[in-house]
């Protein structure tokens, strides 16, 4: 119990905090997954010494396939549950209810060693342009060249071998190469779009439009839906924070109700794709904020009735299947959020060199990434531990055995300094969650093995405008 409080910084605070915000804390942080890492968690009990480990590891067939694919609807239950008693202010009760519900959806953060994100900066910063008027410089997209044949065909293998449509990109920050399979598809992004909210914000920052340390005020209405832990600090007479705070807990935390409340101090979708155009970030598209996104794609209409705890997910176990599929369908066939592996890395590749923001605006995101603490065994789990990783991920919802929108987008650094940004992104999957982290993990060690077998002199490669100023 003391590791789990000590990942979710509650030790940090609990000579401020009581016994219900402590719950509450660390109630919150066991919310963010709903996704990927339950067969982690189910792995690190199976290996636990004593009669349970072994019992786990010879567990029957059967038991593992249900634990694996239990229906939605069954989750939704759970965690309505639990939801309830949230609302009740029962702290221990509601800590182990969450649990039970994210077991079922085979969703917790595995117990066992999780180290803390390594910031690299000397690694993974490079020095950065001072901002410019964007209507006076408008920057120009970098063409890409092909990449590696090797790994170009290594990654087409590993695709070929999962048997369902993911989208995989992989560029050379330096070279300006690029390897992709389905690179210039349309996938769902799921919180991957945040990052190009956080984006907005900073250049509405560099503008000065904006300040990290500016108060907002968080309202019940501004609640979201599912991961939203910064929720569970709004009263009745809200609840007072930053931009920083929200940035960091979109980014970090991928935390809905952050994201949303971020997106309306820049002046909504609208905004973000204004920043997309004048950025000149091709292949990347935004649909609305979390809460509107996802009941569209429950097949909801959002309003102020679905914002109490638990009223969304009732709402949406409670319309006709039909409709849930016919929306679900709708959304996988022309997602509203979709963006291309291409482009994606394309734009992590210029946010990088500095081409995005400025030279403190950068170093902000690109720290903030680092400390992600979603997805620990997506791209991350493939790295040796002398690589680093600045992350989003993205993970939407689950429905009739499948989930929709499985992905993750990275910076990933070489110990030399070399730099690779890295798009994964699955449209649809029922593969057990062990097979897509395995998939993940497999193209960070696609690119592992292309720096091992092709050393570069990466200040060589340095692009002559990001050289070290003055």
């Amino acid at each position: 119990m003391d590791r789990v409080l000590q990942r979710s910084g509650a030790t940090q605070e609990l000579g401020q905090l009581g016994l219900t915000d402590l719950g509450l804390k660390v109630a919150g942080s066991l919310f963010w997954g709903m996704a990927d890492t339950g067969w982690a968690a189910w792995m690190g009990l199976a290996a636990t010494p004593g009669r349970v480990g072994r019992w786990l590891r010879a567990r029957p067939p059967a038991l593992a396939k249900w634990a694996k694919q239990a229906p939605d609807e069954a989750v939704d239950l759970a965690l309505g549950g639990a939801i309830a008693l949230f609302h009740r202010r029962w702290p221990i009760i509601t800590l182990g209810s969450l649990a039970a519900a994210t077991a079922l959806a085979g969703q917790i953060t595995p117990i066992h060693s999780l180290p803390q994100a390594r910031v690299q900066t000397a690694a993974v910063l490079r020095p950065k342009l001072a901002i410019q008027d964007d209507k006076i410089a408008p920057r120009v997209p970098r063409a890409l060249t092909a990449g590696p044949a090797p790994l170009q065909r290594r990654l087409e293998a590993l695709a070929e071998a999962f048997g369902e449509p993911v989208g995989v990109a992989v560029a050379d920050v330096a070279q300006g190469w690029v390897t992709s399979v389905r690179g210039d598809m349309a996938f769902p992004q799921q919180s991957v779009s945040k990052l190009w909210v956080a984006l907005t914000a900073m250049d509405a920052i560099d503008h000065g439009r904006m300040s990290l340390d500016q108060s907002v005020m968080l309202w019940p209405d501004d609640r979201s839906v599912f991961n939203q832990p910064i929720s569970y600090r709004i009263t009745e007479a809200g609840y007072a924070t930053t931009v920083r705070d929200l940035l960091r807990r979109a980014l970090i935390q991928s935390d809905n109700a952050a994201n949303d409340k971020l997106m309306a101090l820049v002046g909504g979708p609208s905004a973000v794709h204004e920043m997309l155009r004048r950025k000149a970030l091709i292949g990347i598209s935004l649909a609305e904020d979390e809460k509107h996104l996802q009941a569209r794609i429950a097949g909801l209409t959002w309003g102020p009735e679905l914002a109490p705890y638990g009223a969304f997910n009732t709402a949406r176990s409670g319309l006709p299947q039909a409709t849930r599929e016919a929306a679900m369908e709708a959304y996988v066939a022309h997602p509203y959020d979709g963006a291309s592996p291409v482009g994606i890395v394309a734009a992590l590749s210029a946010l990088h060199q500095g081409q995005l923001l400025s030279d403190g605006s950068t170093a902000v995101i690109l720290q903030t990434m680092a400390k992600a603490t979603t997805g620990p065994r997506r791209l991350k789990g493939g790295l040796p531990a002398d690589w680093a990783i600045a992350h989003k991920t993205g993970t939407g919802q689950d429905y009739r055995g499948a989930s929709i929108g499985i992905n993750d987008v990275a910076l990933i650094t070489a110990p030399d300094g070399r730099t690779y940004a890295v798009a994964v992104m699955m449209q649809r999957t029922r593969k057990p969650v062990s097979e897509r982290l395995e998939f993940m993990q497999a193209v960070t060690k696609a690119v592992v093995q292309d720096w091992a077998s092709n050393p570069t002199d990466v200040a060589a490669l340095r692009p002559a405008e990001a050289a070290p100023q003055g």
